[in-house]
């Protein structure tokens, strides 16, 4: 279970294009010294809150109460929103691929069109979600374990086929200064695409006490998905570096890699376009399940787990099956904002590596909080008691947990700057201010919706019309003129875009302050 949650081919061809051959030099790192502990520490926070669910967002509120609790299931449920748009955009470039057998017709859509259909598959799922939910949930499961077969089959096939081929490689020279990375800045702002392709595991922490004996099971149970997640992603690395010449990577491998290699491998087998077709419909099965359950379960989760305290009455407002429906509302909503900040660059490979970027951020910034309940637990290892536990002495515990939270933290913030594009161009410039847009959104409003919630238990409502209105005029007039900005070639663009948001967040708090008008308020909102 967990490793389907963890690895897939997708997850290794985003950071072979990142690092080339020396990904598997840090893949061996990333194995021994951070999925290995951060496994066996979500293996000791599910067994402390085994009655609680296990999940991520009742750790935090089990040691550190309900705000710090909440704000982590925000958190939690912002990250899922990129990581939704890319599902979203995926199914795009599957079903391309699985109809046409070709990249081209990539070349015939718009990035409004490919924005429009990603925005389409939202909707359509919103409403297959509400009669198809636990099937889905299901088929997304069949689906993560068709993911790791076909792993495993690549990984196979391209050595069986190095060995046909009398040692051929698309990597040339290969020798072992390959394998090592160049320490600068840009590996180390890739680090946070490997934590997001390693993190995951904690979705398993809820089956921690259901086995036998946790306090040994689960150790060889991490163990295991260590040594698997370690042999797929080195020899899934190294077969790339079969098929694909690591000193020149098209810059789409990430988009359309997988189906490059698996093109080649089947011509090579004489399969024709057969294994390209079957990993087209293996790959549209799977995010399809996963766009799915994304959207129901993590807007669920957010919308109950916070309750009334701090999510404002309208976002918890359900329909008659029960439902949140203002929930997917912002949502979808939110997902929109993320496409509409894409549109405007350059093309459709460009919107994809990006968005994958911003999952490269967000998720390693809420895996953080998974160290900090770790850390807060070992402080306090007399209060939370637990059938396994990770490393037996409390202060060397703590010292683990705290330096992989640094590393991430770390990871997390190197991760801002903008991937495969030329350092320092107009695209570099605007995805680096579309990056923290992003963040600070996604994150922010997190943040100001009990302020909101507030507002709701003094005035009955939070705001009133004029005040919807003009507030977020305002917003989505600063996000356009910082934009706009970013893509200008002004010497101190970057302190006038600083500048401009700070004006319109203090426009912004001035009219939230004033007292809402009852009788003038949205009726979703009443």
């Amino acid at each position: 279970m967990a490793l389907c949650t963890v690895i897939g081919i997708d997850d290794i061809m985003y950071n072979f294009q990142n690092q080339g051959m020396s990904v598997i030099f840090s893949w061996i790192v990333m194995v021994l010294f951070y999925v290995i502990p951060y496994s066996l520490m979500v293996g000791q926070l599910g067994s402390v809150f085994n009655k609680e669910g296990g999940g991520l967002s009742s750790w935090v509120r089990g040691t550190d109460g309900e705000f710090l609790g909440y704000f982590t299931a925000w958190t939690y449920w912002a990250a899922s929103i990129p990581y939704a748009v890319d599902s979203a955009n995926e199914i795009i470039v599957d079903l391309g691929w699985a109809i046409t057998g070709s990249e081209k017709f990539q070349d015939k859509i718009s990035n409004s069109t490919f924005a429009i259909l990603t925005f389409l598959m939202f909707i359509i799922f919103i409403i297959v979600e509400h009669h198809f939910s636990r099937s889905m949930e299901l088929l997304s499961t069949i689906g993560g374990g068709l993911m790791v077969v076909m792993t495993i089959l690549l990984v196979l096939l391209a050595f069986v086929g190095l060995i046909k081929s009398g040692g051929h490689m698309a990597t040339q020279p290969f020798t072992w200064k390959t394998m090592m990375p160049n320490f600068n800045w840009h590996y180390f702002s890739t680090i946070a695409m490997l934590i997001y392709a390693m993190n995951g595991c904690e979705l398993v922490a809820p089956y921690v006490t259901q086995m036998k004996k946790p306090q040994y099971d689960f150790p060889k149970a991490m163990i295991a998905l260590a040594a698997m997640t370690a042999f797929l992603t080195i020899f899934g690395s190294f077969s790339l570096g079969i098929y694909f010449n690591a000193y020149h990577i098209p810059n789409d491998l990430k988009m359309n890699g997988a189906y490059y290699v698996f093109d080649m491998i089947g011509q090579q087998y004489g399969m024709g376009k057969g294994l390209l077709y079957f990993w087209a419909w293996t790959s549209v099965f799977f995010n399809c399940a996963l766009l799915a359950v994304l959207l129901d379960a993590m807007t669920r989760m957010l919308i109950s787990d916070t309750g009334e305290k701090y999510m404002p009455k309208f976002l918890r407002k359900k329909d008659k099956n029960g439902l949140p429906i203002n929930g997917y509302i912002l949502t979808v909503s939110l997902s929109a904002f993320i496409m509409i900040l894409g549109i405007f660059l350059p093309n459709m490979n460009d919107i994809f590596n990006w968005l994958l970027n911003l999952n490269g951020i967000v998720s390693p910034g809420v895996t953080c909080w998974i160290f900090y309940s770790f850390m807060r637990v070992r402080k306090n290892s007399e209060k939370f008691p637990s059938k396994y536990v990770y490393i037996k002495n409390d202060k060397v515990a703590y010292t683990v947990g705290l330096i992989l939270l640094v590393v991430t933290a770390v990871a997390t913030i190197m991760g801002i700057t903008p991937q495969d594009v030329p350092e320092g161009s107009g695209t570099w410039w605007y995805e680096l201010i579309i990056n923290i847009v992003s963040v600070v959104v996604l994150i922010g409003l997190g943040a100001i919706l009990p302020g909101i919630r507030r507002r709701e238990v003094e005035y009955g409502i939070a705001f009133d019309k004029p005040q919807w209105i003009s507030m977020i005029a305002i917003v989505l007039i600063a996000i356009i003129a910082g934009i706009s900005l970013g893509a200008t070639k002004i010497s101190l663009r970057g302190l006038y875009i600083i500048i401009e948001g700070i004006i319109a967040l203090l426009i912004v708090w001035l009219i939230g302050r004033r007292k809402p008008d009852i009788n003038n308020g949205f009726k979703a909102e009443e």
